[in-house]
């Protein structure tokens, strides 16, 4: 009979460092939490798009809004879907207002100071939308220059924000056209689930159309997954074919399926304010501090 020698832990023996990884297995770097700043402006503008329906613009337009200003960033979010459901999510009422971005983009003589409201977050201000701006899909078509007339209109306050976050319409048409034209980098906010990565192929072609034809400066600051959900193997998939196709374009950062977004929807609040021990709440401010660290926000 062969005796089974048990193994002997060394005493004093250094363990392995263990290695954390993001969800496709790349090390996870430590993003620190960035340092307040001297001054504020010129702010780098980001267009949060996906042509794709629920798929998580809106609440990442807020919640990395609400993260960006809890580390002292200016932060101005454009509410620049029809629907008003940036407005509404921040504890705006959109149709109780005389101005929205729909009089500042289309009518002589409106000031973007007379359409901007402060939030109840500090150092976050909205340019609220309503149901107002899809008429002006079709009266921009005979505009000289209508892809640039968001541009135009954020000229004046750049200089007081650090970062200028614009939540999308879900759809390919002149009014994102705008929002591409006007930004300096687009974050894709992709749900973790097959059919809404189809749709990436040809939001990226559009992207590279614009940046040709007209704004050279734009870049893809990085696709975020959305609604992820680790229990499940179809998540895990789709991760994985985006980090395939897509490389590092694809953040660390990634946003879990929680009912506590939703919530926080209904109480017009950021979920940072919401639930701010959530970790939905800890994830956006992830996201923030990567975005600060890749020099994607200040």
């Amino acid at each position: 009979m062969t005796d089974v020698v048990a193994p002997v832990a060394v005493v004093g023996a250094p363990e392995a460092p263990q290695v954390v990884t993001d969800v496709v297995g790349r090390p996870l770097p430590t993003f620190a939490v960035p340092p307040p700043l001297a001054s504020h402006g010129p702010a780098r503008i980001i267009a949060m798009c996906n042509q794709k329906g629920g798929v998580g613009k809106t609440t990442s337009t807020i919640n990395l809004g609400a993260a960006l200003a809890e580390y002292g960033r200016r932060v101005l979010l454009v509410d620049f879907d029809p629907q008003g459901a940036a407005s509404v999510g921040i504890g705006v009422n959109p149709h109780e207002l005389d101005l929205t971005i729909y009089n500042l983009i289309m009518e002589r003589g409106i000031r973007i100071e007379d359409v901007l409201i402060p939030s109840g977050i500090d150092n976050l201000d909205v340019l609220p939308a309503n149901i107002d701006l899809s008429a002006a899909e079709v009266q921009l078509v005979g505009e000289v220059a209508r892809e640039s007339v968001l541009a135009r209109a954020l000229r004046p306050v750049l200089d007081d924000y650090d970062v200028v976050l614009i939540d999308c319409q879900p759809s390919l048409g002149l009014l994102t056209v705008n929002a591409l034209t006007a930004a300096h980098g687009v974050l894709i906010p992709l749900e973790c689930e097959f059919f809404a990565l189809r749709g990436v192929a040809l939001l990226v072609e559009t992207i590279e159309k614009v940046r040709d034809r007209l704004n050279p400066a734009l870049e893809i600051d990085g696709i975020l997954p959305t609604m992820y959900d680790s229990r499940t193997l179809h998540s895990r998939e789709v991760v994985a074919r985006v980090h395939e196709a897509f490389g590092d374009t694809l953040l660390h950062s990634v946003i879990g399926r929680t009912v506590k977004f939703p919530d926080a929807s209904v109480a017009a609040e950021p979920i940072t304010a919401y639930a701010p021990g959530h970790p939905g709440a800890a994830a956006y401010r992830q996201l923030a501090r990567e975005l600060v660290a890749r020099g994607d926000a200040a």
